[in-house]
């Protein structure tokens, strides 16, 4: 192997050498430098070094400068990252072409990552090209597909590398099957029947460094069975499941034994959904069930839902479906909208002046019993948590949004939103997005609640007066801070007009009051008002506040000693009326200040700016915005 390249000298004021370099790794430990040198004009010459140095996965090139006139012979060494000599490469002089050697081949025994140096140069490629880190994998499992008798296939998320291409090495019960993949799939033949086979892939870039191992374990079929599509066959669904305990559902199906399996190990299983859809026999949760920590997890390409058993009454809804609860199943759906579905979220974000960073994604759930008897579940008891992908990196004012399709309208879900994904939590089923919105009003500019303000706003929890003023120092009703509360909490709409008797169907609060109420954060009056358009005061707002906090966040014990400590710095304290325990942890927890240092002033009435601050305070302290 010799490659026939040249030196050229150019005798000037100052003698430079520029040389064109180039190294290759190949499978044999081989590694050749070439240099290639050119007449260049003195003033292009840089300092002596190597410049420009890439990598293209296979060679490493560049152009070296040195400053050497003389007419012996040139040699290039190449040392190892350690500054071991691995070998020193002569030339040739060609004197038919002047100042001019042709380089020899250098053959290295041992895989390095080199150091080269030519007349006047002294420089470490390795730096420049090369490094130490290992590729790295998309989000996802591997999974196993088509599982026979006596084969299967395969699959694997992709794997990037900072500097080069990857292949992947894949491995059976630890043996090399291959090193030479270059897809996401392999298959395996020649597997006994019903064993369980351990398979393991390294991703693994030019220069040898290798991933942490996707591993997988597999039961082939028993010889009874043909193709499983994607899982055990026999009429059965198709699931693997992984060394974590996770459990691969490829055909939209899970079976009970793997359920029961799976939960015996662990409180919290999750379903790897391949598709938009599961159905999950409720058999094989039953026995989870009776643990309140049981949750079942369902990840799917288009987002993930994460269920606390806690939160269905299996019984009760086999009865309503006509069933036995061995024979209950349900259905979990988490799909991206398309068509026409997915124009309309986009045309509503577009109304309001906001910029869409997620697919909309409708979440749902529903229990079959006999004769294609269905019900869907709608709400539950408690917050549940769904995570989406961002297609864009968020700004502060991204928000998660609850889309009503009747209405063509959004309203605020609590979430915490990364620069990847959005978490949120609410406790009913709908369509949701994430959105960039920002908001603000001309009359708040030097407001000291003008961020707090101008965040609510971003978030779609606190409206203006009017589409450009806020009226900051008005005071709130209590229907308006009902509804402002209700919208922090995600909650839904629940008529109120049959509980109170100033409260009709028509009043735009009627449903923010039912659903506060529903809740537990406002109570009517003894005459059986609600008095919607008194102005709150500060009792009253402190009281809705922690009344909120604690839905989201559970009771919180306050005792004699928490109510003295909280309002020991202030002398108005005997004007509380009714509401001691509430202002006591709404100062305890930092929901609520006094007015001044010395007072609370809680007869006095509520202003929009105070309220909007102590929803900002509650939600950040309940994490339900960033």
């Amino acid at each position: 192997m010799v490659k026939k390249n040249s030196f050229k000298i150019n005798r000037e004021r100052r003698k430079s050498l520029m040389s064109k370099l180039t190294m290759k790794k190949v499978s044999q430990l081989l590694v050749a430098v070439l240099l290639i040198s050119a007449l260049m004009p003195v003033i292009a010459f840089g300092a002596s070094g190597f410049k420009n140095v890439t990598y293209d996965g296979q060679n490493v090139s560049g152009t070296v400068y040195s400053d050497t006139y003389s007419s012996d012979g040139v040699t290039v060494s190449i040392y190892s990252p350690d500054g071991t000599l691995i070998a020193v490469v002569p030339t040739v002089y060609l004197p038919s072409s002047g100042y001019e050697w042709s380089i020899q081949a250098a053959q290295v025994d041992t895989y390095g990552f080199v150091t080269l140096k030519a007349p006047s140069v002294n420089a470490d490629v390795y730096t420049a090209v090369y490094d130490n880190t290992a590729p790295t994998w998309a989000a996802g499992p591997m999974t196993a597909s088509n599982i026979t008798v006596s084969s299967v296939d395969l699959n694997w998320p992709k794997a990037t590398d900072n500097k080069t291409s990857v292949t992947y090495h894949v491995y059976q019960n630890d043996t090399l099957k291959s090193d030479s993949v270059t897809g996401q799939t392999y298959s395996i033949s020649g597997l006994a029947a019903n064993t369980m086979y351990t398979f393991k892939v390294e991703a693994v870039d030019a220069f040898g460094n290798k991933s942490t191992p996707q591993t997988l374990l597999v039961n082939t079929r028993t010889q009874s069975g043909g193709v499983i599509g994607g899982g055990w066959g026999g009429g059965s669904s198709g699931n693997s499941t992984n060394t974590d305990g996770s459990i691969n559902v490829s055909n939209g199906q899970v079976d009970a034994s793997t359920l029961k399996s799976a939960f015996a190990n662990k409180a919290e299983v999750t379903l790897v959904v391949k598709g938009e859809t599961v159905t999950i026999p409720v058999s094989g949760l039953l026995d989870a069930a009776k643990n309140s920590d049981s949750t079942l997890v369902i990840k799917t390409d288009s987002g993930t839902y994460v269920l606390p058993l806690s939160v269905f009454d299996f019984d009760a809804l086999a009865k309503e479906l006509g069933i036995s609860v061995n024979d209950l199943k349900f259905t979990v759906n988490i799909k991206k909208l398309t068509g026409s579905d997915a124009t309309a979220v986009s045309g509503a974000v577009t109304a309001v002046g906001g910029k869409a960073l997620a697919d909309a994604v409708d979440f749902s759930i529903t229990f079959e019993g006999k004769d294609g008897k269905k019900t869907s579940i709608t709400s539950f008891n408690q917050y549940v948590k769904r995570i989406i992908k961002l297609n864009s990196k968020p700004s502060k004012n991204a928000v998660v949004l609850l889309y009503d399709p009747a209405t063509k309208t959004f309203s605020f879900v609590p979430s915490s939103i990364s620069d990847t994904e959005a978490e949120f939590w609410r406790t009913g089923n709908s369509v949701y997005t994430v959105v960039e919105y920002n908001k603000t009003f001309s009359d708040i500019s030097s407001h000291w609640a003008k961020a707090d303000i101008e965040l609510l706003a971003s978030k779609m929890i606190v409206n203006g007066a009017t589409d450009t003023t806020f009226e900051a120092e008005r005071n709130i009703t209590r229907a308006e801070f009902a509804a402002l509360v209700v919208r922090s909490l995600g909650l839904s709409p629940v008529a109120s007009a049959a509980k109170f008797s100033d409260v009709k169907s028509a009043d735009w609060f009627d449903g923010a009051v039912g659903a506060a109420m529903q809740a537990g954060i406002v109570d009517g009056y003894e005459d059986g008002s609600f008095r919607p358009q008194v102005q709150i005061n500060r009792e009253e707002l402190a009281a809705m506040i922690v009344r909120a906090y604690e839905f989201a966040d559970g009771k919180v014990a306050v005792d004699q000693g928490t109510i003295s400590k909280a309002f020991s710095k202030y002398a108005d304290t005997d004007k509380i009326v009714w509401a001691q325990r509430e202002i006591a942890l709404a100062l305890y927890v930092g929901l609520m200040d006094g007015l001044t240092d010395t007072t609370l002033e809680t007869d006095g009435q509520a202003t929009r700016a105070q309220s909007a601050t102590m929803l900002k305070r509650f939600l950040s302290k309940v994490e339900f915005i960033d």
